[in-house]
């Protein structure tokens, strides 16, 4: 079954959620050095993406992303150590419940029509 893909989506005591889109954006600007160009390339707006980063700040006890505000450099933002770790543990998750299902996964592959185009 390999369009199947598994999706985690962590739900904190605190009512606060971290699952694969704001990893993803995490990810993004950890390559990008910027919410506004991780942004775009995630295809979402910069408000959206500020509001997620926030989410992820708020939720921990250190911030996961420093941001600097704009001028001649154009700010940009870092993922701080925090921001690293989280990425490892979820990405760590994510493959240790991938290999712990694999079985689970080829059964439902063989249950799945093969003929029918993905929505």
């Amino acid at each position: 079954m390999a369009a199947a893909r598994l999706s985690i989506r962590i739900d904190l005591a605190s009512g606060d959620r971290i699952g694969p889109g704001k990893v993803a954006l995490l990810e993004a600007i950890r390559t990008t050095g910027s919410i506004s160009a991780a942004a775009r390339a995630l295809g979402m707006s910069y408000r959206r993406a500020w509001l997620l980063v926030d989410e992820v700040n708020d939720a921990l006890l250190e911030p996961a992303v420093t941001a600097e505000t704009g001028g001649r450099s154009g700010g940009g933002a870092a993922l701080t150590a925090v921001g690293e770790k989280v990425i490892n543990l979820y990405r760590a998750i994510e493959g240790h419940a991938r290999s712990a299902a694999s079985g689970e996964f080829r059964a439902i592959g063989k249950l799945v029509r093969q003929d029918k185009a993905p929505a």
